[in-house]
């Protein structure tokens, strides 16, 4: 499956984005969906994740409460809508798939086979 980013922009402060993930090349509601980001000098970081079920979220704590998972079937994509942003937010955003991660490996960025290029995301104080 191919991945592609988007959606990450310049935003002040407490304000608003929202990422896309277009999936192409296979039946992207068989994968599981993850977003992770990495800053300048940082490893990369779990975000937020969504199961092939699409029944909830699970969030990274630093996101918890801010940030939103979902996805949408039928065009193929998932949105991570990231809401009051903070400064320390921005990074560049990635989201990866794989269909076949345990729920205890759903934070482990090795456990993910399809990786998108990245999104930059940056929140100005």
């Amino acid at each position: 499956v191919q991945l592609q980013a988007s959606g990450g922009g310049l935003v002040q402060s407490g304000g608003s984005l929202r990422l896309s993930c277009v999936a192409s090349g296979r039946t992207f509601s068989n994968y599981n969906v993850g977003w992770f980001r990495q800053a300048v000098g940082k490893d990369r970081e779990f975000v937020a994740v969504v199961s092939r079920r699409g029944v909830s979220g699970i969030y990274a704590d630093s996101v918890k409460g801010r940030f939103t998972i979902s996805r949408d079937s039928a065009k193929n994509t998932v949105y991570l809508q990231m809401n009051s942003l903070k400064p320390e937010d921005t990074a560049v955003y990635y989201c990866a798939a794989d269909a076949n991660i345990i729920y205890s490996s759903f934070r482990t960025e090795s456990e993910y086979d399809y990786w998108g290029q990245g999104t930059l995301v940056t929140v100005s104080s």
